[in-house]
């Protein structure tokens, strides 16, 4: 494999392919993305890797008419504030669910996704959506 690559690439973003964040051993307090430092505890703060739960609740949603500029032919779709299961809160796109059943307070889990394409031949890039469940 060529360093540099776009397969390696995808590798190193932990927080888009596995929602990885970090959490204070010392505090018990959640960050996603991850933080350098604990904003409670300051440098007593003990960060670790974790992985982030898969499932949360939808505090809001709205649906997207015109999306920005590389995601306008997508439109239009859901985007959601989900509040996962250890009080992270995250903006993503709600896919794979019927309009009339997408409310807030539906119980929500992470899917892997599509979320860019560099034309026919480029790159793809996947990530974390959610869909109700």
């Amino acid at each position: 494999m060529v360093e540099g690559s776009p397969s390696l690439g995808w590798r190193n973003y932990s927080q888009r392919y596995n929602l990885a964040g970090n959490e204070c051993k010392t505090c018990g307090k959640h960050f996603f993305p991850a933080v350098a430092l604990c904003p409670t505890c300051r440098r007593k703060g003990k960060l670790v890797e974790t992985k982030m739960p898969m499932e949360g609740r939808l505090l809001s949603y709205s649906k997207v008419f015109v999306g920005p500029v590389g995601f306008e032919m997508d439109a239009p779709y859901h985007l959601g504030l989900v509040k996962l299961q250890n009080n992270v809160k995250i903006l993503a796109e709600i896919v794979d669910t019927p309009e009339n059943k997408i409310k807030i307070g539906s119980k929500v889990r992470k899917v892997f996704r599509k979320i860019h394409s560099e034309g026919e031949t480029g790159t793809i890039s996947y990530g974390y959506k959610f869909r109700v469940v």
